[in-house]
């Protein structure tokens, strides 16, 4: 339980484990956290050694959270039989690597039939523990992988590669080639993705939960809440801020939901938001936390490895699209507190800012150390460390001040038994976000791994240049129908794959031909393709964030995924900003940097005004529909015509708010 009274997510906290189990995982994750720690600021290992013992641990420690049959039955013998035998998989084959490593790389090649068996027991671990910590449609476009990689003239299944139309046919590979490439080589299952996730994403995850454990969940509600409690729709607005807050905490849009939303859903619907209106603003809030510097849900680290940019680089061109898309959540809030004329809450009923800062004030000082040391092009690796030296120190300060100083004074004086508990429940936090970090890593890390599989079959077949002649055929080298097609495939991708994993294997399939052959620049390509890949959080039939916002709500699925799809429409209109005005992102001159960002605002206005049919007062259906071609205007690359549509969206805009003073001065 966190200082903030909610309870942290902590995946696999809902299955029935005996007491020795639990204490083991304990053990495992504390050892886990301590080893990224180690690594990352005191003795850094080389990448297959830190990479190994990453994966090795993660899979035991999934393999203990997660029973065979499913976290609502119990183990039994059967069950603990079959995850002991995991367990020992994950074990021989992390800790095989280890001991290893120097022959296997003198072997060169030619491994060793040792190499291979242990390989396959390898790649069958990593299957079998992304099925219990990711769900079983990331594993099934593993097992499709591999058996598309054996299939072929030349493969160990050469039927199989009858089934494949012409462009996709390969000359297939054995067991041999295959497991060499996946376990043994540095693009298969050790490759970028988990190289990633064990070390920048495992260390900020972990700095997270040292921000959650201590409280800071609560201060960024009560932050937001102080902010904008008394505006219109307050609790609505309050929740578009406290995601933007959160996002640099949790890794996941569902554990922003169900975090911030336990707070701020039952106010907006106390307010008079409807239970699916407050549900889908939560979901498409949330959603944009994985898109909100400095952490981007994991992204910004796999962009800047992928696009070989400074790491800083990416965060800083990131702010802006960020910005603008919660300002479009914000607005929808606001539009529609105005048109069911809400009013904010009361002042008794809100924290006071003097009160926030004056109670966690210490929270923002961590943060503020992890921007300074950014800025300075510290590896974010290291960078991540010092900031969960930073908490915790901070943390020990703040209570060393409170316990010799201020509760003296309160009358309960320093005595030993009393710095004996507080030391016992120092250690008691210390130790819990010390688990809560190596619990919420699980499921990204796994994720990483089978993308790992993915991206080293790819590599292998040549799949990534099949699927880049595909897209150009199929869009008959239109970009945005190119564009159009990268969307659909997330959102199919997303219905199996988390965000992480959905956004390595589209930019390993659709990144080549955007770039090469539609000329989008390479780091803009990687934005389009990785705020795409979060559609499935908000987008109907699958709509996870939404759902979780529908359960706290009390409200029906679909219509509150309909709801989130529309509040975050930001997320597929920025990206299209971004290719048809790339010196939005990559830069160029001052004057046309400012005139995106002032129409794009302005677009992002008018759509939500045309959307919802109110903006300053009530909005009639020509302006509505004269606002839509204005809108798409903007987008198309000349700047006359970008002009001629900023100017019809103004006039309309104008003219509403003048429409709404007249009314105002006849009441």
């Amino acid at each position: 339980m966190s200082d903030s009274g909610i309870s942290p997510v902590i995946p696999g906290s809902q299955a029935d484990h005996s007491r020795p189990i639990l204490w083991l995982i304990t053990l495992v994750a504390v050892g886990l956290s301590l080893f990224q720690l180690y690594s990352a600021g005191i003795q850094p290992l080389g990448l297959f050694y830190q990479r190994s013992i990453h994966l090795m641990l993660i899979m035991m420690l999934a393999f203990l959270m997660f029973p065979v049959f499913g976290p609502k039955r119990k183990r039994g013998w059967l069950g603990g039989a079959i995850d002991l035998l995991f367990f020992a998989g994950a074990l021989v084959t992390g800790g095989y690597l280890v001991l290893y490593l120097d022959e296997i790389i003198s072997r060169a090649g030619f491994w060793s039939q040792t190499d291979i068996l242990v390989g396959g027991i390898a790649t069958l671990t990593v299957l079998e523990a992304s099925r219990r910590a990711v769900g079983l449609g990331m594993t099934i476009i593993g097992i499709v992988a591999i058996l598309y990689a054996f299939a072929g003239p030349r493969g160990d299944l050469p039927w199989l590669g009858q089934w494949l139309p012409g462009i996709l046919e390969h000359r297939g590979y054995n067991i041999d080639r295959v497991v060499g490439q996946l376990y043994l080589g540095q693009e298969g299952i050790f490759g970028l993705p988990l190289g990633v996730a064990a070390t920048y994403i495992f260390i900020f995850v972990l700095f997270g939960a040292f921000l959650e454990s201590t409280g800071a969940g609560k201060f960024f509600i009560d932050l937001a809440y102080a902010a904008t409690g008394r505006q219109r729709g307050g609790p609505a607005k309050a929740a578009v801020l406290a995601s933007a807050g959160m996002g640099s905490i949790s890794g996941s849009a569902i554990a922003n939901v169900v975090t911030t939303g336990a707070f701020t859903i039952p106010l907006m619907k106390r307010l008079g938001y409807k239970p699916h209106q407050a549900g889908g603003i939560e979901a498409a809030a949330s959603t944009g936390g994985q898109i909100m510097p400095p952490l981007m849900g994991a992204g910004a680290f796999l962009i800047a490895e992928y696009t070989r940019l400074p790491y800083l680089e990416v965060v800083k061109v990131s702010i802006l699209p960020a910005a603008m898309y919660f300002a479009t959540v914000y607005l929808f809030v606001h539009i529609i507190a105005l048109k069911q004329g809400m009013q904010g809450m009361a002042r008794s009923e809100l924290p006071q800012m003097r009160d926030v800062m004056g109670a966690g004030w210490h929270f923002l000082l961590p943060l503020g150390v992890l921007v300074w040391l950014l800025v300075m092009n510290m590896s974010p690796m290291r960078v991540g460390f010092y900031a969960v030296i930073t908490m915790l120190v901070v943390a020990v300060l703040r209570f060393a001040v409170w316990f010799l100083f201020v509760a003296p004074r309160r009358g309960q004086p320093v005595t030993g038994p009393g710095l004996y508990n507080a030391v016992k429940k120092g250690l008691v936090i210390l130790f819990a976000g010390l688990e809560l970090g190596a619990r919420n890593a699980v499921a990204v890390s796994m994720a990483c791994a089978v993308a790992g599989i993915i991206v080293g079959v790819v590599g292998l077949t040549g799949l990534g240049l099949k699927f880049s002649s595909m897209m150009i055929a199929f869009s008959g080298g239109n970009l945005l129908l190119a564009l159009v097609m990268v969307l659909l495939a997330s959102l199919v991708l997303g219905m199996g794959l988390p965000v992480t994993a959905s956004y390595i294997v589209l930019i390993v399939l659709v990144g080549p031909a955007l770039t090469a052959e539609f000329g989008v620049p390479l780091l803009i390509a990687h934005l389009v393709v990785f705020w795409y890949s979060q559609d499935s959080n908000v987008t109907p039939p699958i709509a996870l964030a939404a759902f979780a916002g529908a359960a706290i709500a009390g409200s029906k699925p679909m219509e509150t995924g309909f709801q989130a799809w529309k509040f975050a429409k930001g997320l597929y209109l920025i990206p299209l900003f971004m290719v048809y005005n790339p010196a939005f992102i990559v830069g160029g001159p001052i004057p046309l940097i400012v005139w995106n960002v002032i129409i794009a605002f302005l677009a992002l206005g008018a759509f939500a005004a045309a959307l919802e049919g109110y903006l300053f007062t009530r909005m009639s259906w020509p302006v509505r529909v004269v606002l839509l071609p204005a809108i798409v205007a903007v987008f198309y690359p000349d700047l006359m015509v970008e002009i001629a549509g900023a100017a019809v969206m103004a006039l309309a805009l104008a003219a509403n708010w003048l429409a709404s003073r007249r009314e105002a001065a006849a009441g």
